[in-house]
């Protein structure tokens, strides 16, 4: 078991609520999130959180901790962005979610070019021509992605 993956795992169960949200966002299988935090309970022989059919909710351990792990893992990515390679780079994961046409015409075409000018953004494409509500959505919007690419 990494501990950064497992505590990665065991933070995002406790902002999303959920092991199968957490999973969605951690792009993994709801099994390996809960395995991670099984792990990371078994070593610190202390029960984060309680978890029932319908519910998880964070122990007073698990509230501890996760204050904890929140500083540490922005410590860590503090760190890893400070190297001086890292510095002038955007990294990370950018949800983009868009019209069908949008994808196929503008977006997919553009990737090869994004990826070698910003090989550090991992992008997580949602194709649909469903409306998403920007506003109540985690998701960032597609024109961010579009004025990247406009603005070389």
């Amino acid at each position: 078991m990494d501990r950064f993956d497992a505590m990665r795992a065991f933070a995002r169960v406790v902002e999303a609520g959920s092991f199968t949200k957490a999973a969605e966002t951690l792009h993994m299988s709801r099994t390996s999130v809960t395995q991670l935090v099984q792990q990371l309970e078994t070593r610190l022989r202390v029960r984060l959180l309680n978890r029932t059919t319908r519910k998880v909710s964070v122990t007073r351990d698990g509230e501890q901790f996760y204050q904890r792990v929140l500083r540490l893992l922005a410590e860590l990515e503090d760190a890893e962005s400070s190297l001086s390679g890292a510095a002038g780079l955007p990294r990370g994961k950018l949800r983009v979610d868009v019209p069908s046409p949008l994808a196929s015409l503008v977006l997919v075409p553009a990737l090869p070019d994004f990826h070698a000018r910003y090989p550090d953004i991992q992008i997580d494409m949602g194709v649909s021509d469903r409306i998403v509500d920007i506003m109540a959505s985690t998701s960032i919007a597609w024109y961010v992605v579009a004025s990247c690419l406009t603005n070389r």
